[in-house]
This record gives C-alpha cells, sequence and structure tokens, in this order.
C-alpha cells in the first residue's frame, strides 16, 4: 500500500508550547485510521498541521499536491458559530468550493448534489432550517453533508461523534464506512476506545510524541495505552523545548 500522507520527524508547538514532538509515520492511501491518545497529547494539532494551518517547527509532511488541494476537513462543532444566519442547504453548498471558488455560479446540479448529500445523511426536507435551530447531532449530519459533496481523496475528521445521540453515530459511522469502501483515505481524532476497535482498522496512538501506529489491536494493548497515560503525567508545558519552537503558523 503507497503512503496517501508521510511524516518525517515532525514537530508542532504553539508560542514554544509542545504539542507533537519528533512523530514519524504514514498514513497509507485507502486507509481508515484513528488518531487516539490523552487529552493534550496532539491529536487535533496533527490534523491542523495536514491541513495547512500550523506551520512544522520541524520535520515534514509530504503528500501529492493535487491531493493537499483535496483535502476535507471536518472541524470540531465548538469551532463554528451557530448563531450565524445561513440555512442547511448554503452550508452544504460550501462543499462545492474547491470546484466552483469565490466567482463560478452554482448551477442546478450542484444544489441537486447538495440536496442528494442532505439525503444520505438522513436529513431531507431540512433545506431551508437555519443551522441554529438544529440539534448537536442533526448539525453534525450537516457538517458529514458538506463533506460528502467536496468527494475528496482524503478527509480528516476532528471527534466527528462527540456529544451526538448513538442513532446519529451510528448512521455517520456508515458514511465513514462508505468512505473507506471508496477508497479514501480517512483519518478521525477520537475518544471511544471501543468505538475504534469496532470500526477503525489502524491507530495511532500519541501521547505528543508516538507510543504506536498500526492495525487497531495491537496499538490499542494494554501495554501501549499505560504508556501513554504514563507518558502524559510527565508533560511539563514549562520546560524547555526544541531550538524554533516559537516558529508557528497562524
Amino acid at each position: 500500500m503507497n503512503a496517501a500522507i508521510q511524516i518525517d520527524d515532525l514537530t508542532l508547538a504553539y508560542q514554544g508550547h509542545p504539542a507533537v514532538h519528533h512523530l514519524s509515520g504514514a498514513f497509507e492511501a485507502g486507509s481508515l485510521t484513528a488518531v487516539v491518545g490523552p487529552n493534550g497529547a496532539g491529536k487535533s494539532s496533527l490534523l491542523a498541521a495536514l491541513i495547512g494551518r500550523l506551520r512544522p517547527t520541524g520535520g515534514s509532511i509530504a503528500m501529492a499536491e493535487t491531493m493537499r488541494a483535496r483535502i476535507a476537513y471536518l472541524p470540531q462543532q465548538a469551532e463554528i458559530d451557530r448563531s450565524f444566519p445561513i440555512r442547511v442547504l448554503d452550508v452544504v453548498m460550501l462543499g462545492h468550493w474547491g470546484t466552483l471558488g469565490p466567482w463560478r455560479r452554482a448551477s442546478d446540479p450542484h444544489h441537486e448534489q447538495a440536496r442528494a448529500a442532505l439525503g444520505a445523511v438522513g436529513l431531507a426536507g431540512f433545506e431551508r432550517r437555519a443551522i441554529g435551530e438544529l440539534s448537536v447531532g442533526q448539525f453534525q449530519r450537516v457538517l458529514f453533508a458538506r463533506v460528502l459533496l467536496q468527494d475528496a481523496p482524503v478527509i480528516l475528521l476532528d471527534e466527528p461523534f462527540n456529544a451526538i445521540d448513538a442513532r446519529t453515530t451510528a448512521d455517520l459511522l456508515a458514511v465513514v464506512r462508505r468512505w473507506h469502501g471508496e477508497a479514501r483515505t480517512v483519518v478521525a481524532v477520537l475518544h471511544d476506545m471501543e468505538q475504534v476497535r469496532a470500526h477503525f482498522p489502524r491507530t495511532l496512538l500519541m501521547a505528543r510524541e508516538l507510543v504506536a501506529w498500526g492495525p487497531t489491536a495491537d496499538a490499542l494493548s494494554a501495554e501501549n495505552l499505560l504508556r501513554a497515560r504514563q507518558m502524559a503525567e510527565r508533560w511539563d508545558d514549562d520546560a524547555a523545548w526544541c531550538a524554533g519552537a516559537d516558529k508557528v503558523a497562524a
């Protein structure tokens, strides 16, 4: 299997505070990988670096330029202002941004594709609803519909099942399995270890540094989980950091 994303000796920091330290490995093309670890382990920071939002302090991230331009990213809901007066269909239509850009006008087929994406996540008929009227689970379905519309070869999901109901989680996991079946490369930051074991064939376990990366049963061994917890207990954010750690991107 070829690497869709190759990571070599990657170090990330925010204003001198460590986030990820000397991480190396690869997300293989077509793989379905969970990223897990203690709170503060650098999981979301890793996704931020993969989409170019956070510049590495050291090391590198390599992927084809054509793939880099077509990454679909689903952020945590906490990052989104749901008080903004925008309709459900308009949010999903943002998935066309990569192909339409700021100047091309959306056509009827574009709108039909957006409606079909909403139907695929169980929200047919919600097109004209304001996003502020939706439950947390319904809004997460909207965000998944937007990702569906992007038709991307690489999909990054940051805590996609956090604080949503069991029925919505099951429906959205089915969408994730569909992406995997289509040989897309899917990376998801998760906290529920049983969910990871049941649905994600590969796992990256990190605690700012690499703990384990490989088949989920191996990565989530009791020994590895204990090691990750012990590493987290030793963190000292006031300790000296690598040279150049104050160089970060916005």
